[in-house]
């Protein structure tokens, strides 16, 4: 039988709906805790694919999803690109900003073989999990990887990479198609390696305006579909554009991708008109997961009311945060089990 989230990509009303969260793999999971001090450093949890395997399925063997996203980080990317990726505790991702030259000088060649041990993650994943589980690869859309590539760190509204887009428009452009390519290549690898789809995190979309959103986020994931699909026709992908606001309107025909994630802002009359364009995933506010109570019950009988009778997977807006009680990861979960 279909895996159900397989089934709603592909435009199936599943009821109650298949649920997963981005970021199920974290902080607020005490033997995921325990995993990364073992490990010693957030790049060696994912690049070694014991510990990447492990924290992987313990949220599934915690809860059941219907869906298991590989572990691993955005910025793997760069990182085989040569630049020097680091995690420091309370700061996030740091590297070294690139340079014009640096990006005139890039070459992206046989970079995604350096990913050989999240390609072995991968493989051992889809033996080791239950047949009903969904297997999710994934990649950062090249508009937000380059947003860090060219701050060296997280900032509030990427002023950085948008003012180095307007001064440096055709490196910039180079650069986002590097992205792209090796994007595309990494990808394939994942399906070559048993992923059964993929979801492209653009989780800086919300800051560009029109034009720079249809080049910037619209071309170059649109780039590493069709790189994807020449090799594999039929890839299921889901394209999750945080903070799109009204231009969600046309980045599933623009881009090709089969199913939109929507962050908690997108309002339910306008989540509808998306959805009966195909298959549609979200968007719990992460907040009510740390609220519990009644605000979680309101926020998951809203989203189960207005979208559940179409084509649903059931996720968060954005990834689960730290403070998160795993009592309130069950209490959502049990709310929408139970509608069966």
């Amino acid at each position: 039988m279909k895996r159900k989230v397989l089934r709603v990509i592909d435009g199936e009303t599943v009821f109650p709906p298949p649920a997963w969260m981005m970021r199920q793999a974290g902080r607020y999971l005490p033997e995921y805790r325990a995993s990364r001090k073992e490990a010693g450093s957030f790049l060696d949890l994912c690049y070694s694919p014991d510990f990447a395997v492990e924290v992987t399925l313990q949220p599934i063997r915690r809860f059941g999803f219907d869906a298991a996203i590989l572990f691993s980080d955005i910025l793997v990317v760069p990182h085989v690109l040569g630049r020097d990726l680091r995690f420091e505790e309370g700061r996030g991702p740091l590297m070294t900003p690139i340079t014009p030259d640096e990006i005139a000088a890039l070459n992206i060649e046989g970079a995604e073989e350096k990913l050989a041990p999240v390609y072995e993650t991968v493989n051992r994943l889809r033996n080791e999990l239950p047949d009903e589980t969904t297997l999710l690869g994934f990649c950062g859309a090249p508009w937000t990887v380059a947003t860090y590539m060219i701050a060296g760190h997280g900032t509030a509204d990427q002023a950085p990479a948008r003012l180095f887009a307007y001064q440096h428009p055709e490196l910039f452009e180079k650069l986002l198609n590097d992205l792209a390519d090796i994007s595309a290549a990494y990808l394939i690898k994942q399906l070559d390696s048993g992923a059964d789809a993929l979801q492209i995190f653009d989780s800086w979309s919300g800051v560009l305006d029109e034009d720079c959103f249809d080049r910037f986020c619209i071309k170059p994931v649109a780039r590493i579909v069709a790189k994807v699909r020449s090799v594999y026709p039929d890839a299921r992908i889901i394209g999750f554009p945080k903070g799109a606001g009204l231009l969600y309107q046309d980045y599933r025909e623009k881009t090709g991708v089969n199913m939109l994630g929507m962050d908690w802002t997108v309002p339910f009359s306008f989540a509808k008109q998306l959805q009966a364009q195909g298959a549609v995933q979200g968007n719990l506010d992460p907040l009510r997961v740390v609220a519990g109570g009644k605000a979680l019950d309101e926020g998951v009988d809203a989203i189960l009311k207005h979208l559940g009778q179409g084509p649903l997977v059931f996720n968060l807006g954005h990834g689960i945060t730290p403070q998160a009680p795993i009592e309130h990861v069950q209490q959502m979960l049990d709310r929408i089990r139970n509608q069966a």
